[in-house]
């Protein structure tokens, strides 16, 4: 995937102006936030398990080589193979070795943001091998020769008449406008990759230590049909999905389906274990894990450390206010939101990411709806102090911080300052109380109205509830 984060600012631009993009994240909002939010309240323990959640992910990531090598000693007592992939070069190199050595020329995939991350399909297709999305939003991008802009809901910026014409352009098929029968016509054009495929792909939501399992949770049962029909199963994963135990996972699980749709539990949760024992009635002949690092192990003991017990569970993007105005595309490369304005710039470059952890109004909520309490305004705090240090920041942002800290360091004058300025704004508004039109604060007044101060400044209030005691 072309690397277009440099470009956020002017592709937020042309995604406010998208009417159809407008469309499609207006109803979003209506979506993920009330499922999740009322299958909460159907669980009461809800923010005990997020806290069990953090705690253990923070007791494997201070213990990570120790479980991932545990996972690859059982993975290969089952009959399997592990790959560990230091870079995104490696594992594209890996999986095409594996793919060779069966001679495959065809490859089913099952939906894995890794993938996208090392852009194995481009790399497949130059080397001989196609692949094929068994995701049905995945399936329709590939159609469209477009990249998912949304971790669990890739197709979300697209409607039902986009969808039509990709179907009738490459099934030759006439349009329909009924997503019921745009459905079937996929289901049956797929089923028939899944059969003739020679290497199944799928991701893995999890890696369980103890019994050297994979699992991957779906809601449309193409992970199954990808990994138990082809001769040969790949998965690929990275290196932070790794849990001590089965019980482990279970409260992933539990966390994952009601943060990511508002589900109590995903309708597919499916675990692999080696290849095909000979009592087994169906499987794969051989199985691979690829394992890739590309950077993560360098975050371990960094102020970033705390990212790598994201889940890829997407509630953080579900309820930012920034994402739900411009979408994920105009962030520029494979993870958007506020997950990804603190693992993209990590991923390449906070040259080439500086505006992404820029992109917040620092509101909390991402943090506030985290399944495992990732404090993600703080790291992109951290990301904007490394854009400052390497001379990124813009030389109009930089002189506006350098006039405040020297105001800052002037109480009296501060004091004064704020003051004026909230009687100004307060004149500027009048009886309206918006102000439409505001100097050097462009950025705002263009796209909305911005309230007027009311009453007196933060300071003066806290000095008058220090004199009554308060």
């Amino acid at each position: 995937m072309q690397i277009k984060s440099p470009q956020f600012k002017e592709n937020a631009r042309i995604a406010l102006h998208n009417v159809e993009l407008q469309e499609a994240l207006g109803q979003f909002k209506h979506g993920f936030p009330v499922n999740r939010a009322n299958a909460i309240k159907r669980l009461p323990e809800f923010d005990d398990l997020r806290d069990a959640g953090r705690d253990l992910k923070n007791h494997i990531i201070q213990n990570l080589d120790i479980y991932l090598e545990q996972f690859e000693s059982k993975v290969i007592e089952n009959g399997g193979h592990v790959h560990w992939c230091r870079t995104a070069e490696d594992a594209n190199k890996t999986i095409l070795d594996i793919c060779k050595q069966v001679d495959a020329k065809t490859v089913t995939k099952g939906k894995s943001m890794v993938s996208e991350e090392i852009n194995l399909n481009d790399y497949l297709e130059a080397n001989g091998v196609q692949p094929v999305e068994t995701d049905l939003g995945e399936y329709i991008l590939q159609l469209r020769g477009d990249h998912p802009s949304h971790i669990i809901a890739p197709a979300i910026h697209l409607n039902v008449e986009d969808v039509s014409e990709a179907f009738h352009t490459h099934h030759k098929r006439p349009k329909t406008g009924d997503p019921q029968a745009l459905m079937k016509e996929a289901r049956e054009v797929l089923r028939k990759q899944f059969v003739s495929a020679d290497v199944g792909i799928t991701g893995a939501n999890f890696l369980v230590a103890e019994t050297g399992s994979t699992i991957i949770v779906t809601n449309e049962g193409n992970g199954d049909l990808t990994q138990t029909l082809p001769k040969t199963h790949i998965v690929i994963t990275s290196i932070e999905k790794v849990v001590p135990t089965l019980e482990d996972m279970s409260l992933f699980l539990r966390l994952l389906a009601r943060s990511a749709t508002g589900q109590e539990f995903t309708v597919y949760n499916t675990l692999s274990s080696g290849p095909r024992r000979a009592e087994d009635q169906d499987g794969p002949e051989n199985f691979h894990v690829v394992l890739v690092d590309n950077g993560r192990s360098e975050m371990v003991g960094t102020e970033f450390q705390e990212m790598l017990r994201c889940i890829r569970c997407s509630s953080c993007m579900n309820h930012c206010p920034v994402y739900g105005a411009v979408g994920g595309h105009s962030y520029g490369w494979v993870y958007p939101g506020p997950m990804g304005s603190v693992l993209t710039p990590k991923m390449i470059g906070i040259d080439k990411a500086a505006h992404l952890p820029n992109a917040s109004t620092s509101c909390g909520k991402c943090e506030e709806v985290c399944p495992v309490r990732i404090p993600l305004p703080k790291m992109m705090r951290h990301w904007r102090e490394k854009e400052f240090e390497k001379h990124l920041t813009p030389k109009a942002v930089r002189f506006g911080i350098a006039g405040w800290a020297y105001f800052a360091k002037r109480p009296a004058l501060y004091r004064w300052l704020a003051r004026s300025s909230a009687w100004f704004m307060q004149k500027m508004a009048g009886k309206k109380g918006r102000i439409n039109k505001l100097p050097l604060a462009g950025g705002w007044t263009d796209w909305r109205d911005m309230p007027a101060p009311q009453g007196k400044t933060f300071m003066d209030q806290w000095q008058a509830k220090q004199k009554a005691g308060e």
